[in-house]
């Protein structure tokens, strides 16, 4: 930040003084501080600019007031008398590579009260929300989701698909 006050007091200083210099060293001068001012400038800019092709996504290790599942437990939740409901939290580019059978599409962004209660009204229901894996936090949104609209029988398949896929299980791909 001090380096920039200083390039803009010389700035000022070159076109706002009054003494006698030749045209050649104020023009010098003028085109020198010009040069430093946007160098400075475009450094601190690419600095803070984001990086969109790679946005971090932070995911967190549990969300409270929700069990975090491996694929075993959803398995199991699966095959029980009255089994969870599995929510696919993946939007449709996603799932069309692939997705655990029996699974709902719901994608986080068509998430609300509405399509939640368009699937169960029953707000007891185990619910099992699911997305890409760890490096995805669209399941994470979606169960926000669900808890802001009353259901509280909340579970979080964290390892989703990917870590699905990475354990042999068969799951179902679209048809070319």
């Amino acid at each position: 930040m001090t380096i920039l006050r200083n390039i803009h007091f010389g700035l000022y200083h070159v076109c706002h003084t009054k003494e006698k210099t030749s045209g050649h060293s104020t023009l010098f001068t003028t085109l020198l501080l010009i040069t430093l001012f946007m160098l400075s400038t475009s450094d601190s800019a690419a600095q803070e600019k984001p990086n969109l092709a790679r946005p971090e996504i932070i995911v967190p290790e549990k969300i409270a007031g929700v069990t975090t599942l491996t694929s075993e437990q959803v398995i199991s939740m699966l095959t029980q008398e009255r089994p969870a409901l599995l929510i696919d939290s993946r939007i449709k580019k996603d799932r069309d590579y692939g997705h655990i059978e029996g699974s709902i599409s719901l994608p986080d962004i068509a998430t609300n009260c509405a399509s939640l209660a368009g699937i169960t009204q029953n707000k007891a229901q185990p619910l099992i929300f699911h997305g890409n894996g760890v490096q995805s936090n669209r399941s994470v949104v979606a169960i926000k989701i669900a808890h802001s609209c009353g259901y509280r029988n909340l579970f979080w398949y964290r390892g989703g698909f990917a870590e699905w896929k990475e354990n042999g299980y068969q799951y179902n791909k679209k048809q070319p």
